[in-house]
């Protein structure tokens, strides 16, 4: 008896090669996350200088040192220390600043506000206008209006962030004052002053990934807009937009997830720069302040969270590609 269509894709995605498939994945990600907290507490310990040298001052004795070194838990073994905390991150206490006093987690979730949406939002508004872009490249590819597009996202690929950001605010809030120049408030105070905010460093992150992820779509967009199934929706009447959308799009989803999700992390360290630009207390301007006070713990667990993010990404875009292209599964394994 002949299984039905239905049935044969359903037991094509059924549990035992899924279940797997998701097990290797996520224990690879732990392995991962294990690693790189070593090498995150390792590297950031051997570095020179010390959290109670900034707090007492360059004038503090040897032995004044050593005694709040002591009280903060510095003078015990190391992986005493990678032990204690290890066990902060994986219970969610993660302690309070060396310098500050405050709680970490607090101060994190703070920043968390702000760097959040600033990196969605550069990355919306690069994917938003990255495709239709690559797509007009592709249509208008034999004209000077193709060429002059070109030249302005290689221009666009190779300005930094932070001049975006300069320029634009001099042109949207000392010129026209029509947005604000930096500073932020928080959403708890206004959403609309919030988003506000976020607009000018969202738009300095967005035009640069527009740019990185256009080139990439247009490669992409030439491959598929050439093969067989192509050729044959336009033999059945279908403009060059209908047979790219019907037809095309889905074929390009795979690996152009893969460069999102690069640029996604790499947005990360964009924020950094652009956080300080605009004057945003975000997660970035944390890390600046911590590195500079050598707040140790506090640059741990920021960068074990940037990690943390880095690596999820990337197994969503594992997971995903047995969704858009479950061909692809076994090359993900």
């Amino acid at each position: 008896m002949t299984t039905a269509p239905w049935k044969q894709r359903y037991e094509k995605f059924s549990s035992p090669y899924l279940g797997r498939f998701n097990g290797r994945i996520f224990f690879r990600l732990l392995i991962t996350l294990f690693v790189a907290s070593i090498a995150d507490f390792a590297v950031i310990n051997i570095l020179p200088g010390s959290p109670a040298q900034v707090i007492l001052g360059t004038q503090a004795t040897p032995q004044k040192v050593a005694t709040l070194n002591a009280k903060l838990g510095l003078g015990a073994p190391l992986y005493d220390q990678y032990l204690r905390w290890l066990s902060q991150l994986l219970t969610m206490r993660l302690g309070r600043s060396y310098v500050s006093g405050g709680r970490i987690g607090t101060e994190i979730a703070q920043a968390l506000q702000i760097t959040v949406p600033l990196v969605l939002g550069g990355l919306g508004i690069g994917i938003i206008l990255s495709i239709p872009l690559a797509f007009l490249i592709y249509l208008f590819r034999q004209s000077r209006a193709s060429i002059f597009v070109t030249l302005v996202l290689d221009l666009g690929i190779s300005t930094p962030s932070f001049i975006l950001g300069l320029i634009l605010i001099y042109t949207f809030a000392i010129k026209y004052s029509v947005l604000p120049a930096s500073g932020f408030i928080f959403w708890s105070t206004s959403v609309v002053g919030a988003i506000r905010s976020l607009i000018l460093p969202s738009v300095a992150l967005g035009l640069v990934e527009a740019a990185i992820i256009s080139r990439y779509a247009k490669n992409l967009i030439d491959d598929v807009m050439d093969t067989p199934y192509i050729h044959a929706a336009r033999l059945r009447g279908q403009s060059e937009t209908q047979a790219f959308l019907r037809h095309g799009l889905r074929n390009i989803t795979a690996p152009l997830i893969t460069v999102v999700g690069l640029e996604a992390s790499g947005l990360l360290v964009g924020a950094v720069v652009v956080e300080n630009v605009f004057g945003l207390p975000g997660v970035g301007t944390l890390l600046l302040n911590a590195v500079q006070n050598r707040d140790v713990i506090v640059v741990q667990d920021i960068v074990m969270l940037a990690v943390t993010i880095v690596c999820t990404i990337n197994l969503l875009v594992d997971l995903s590609y047995k969704r858009i292209q479950p061909d692809l599964r076994d090359d993900v394994l």
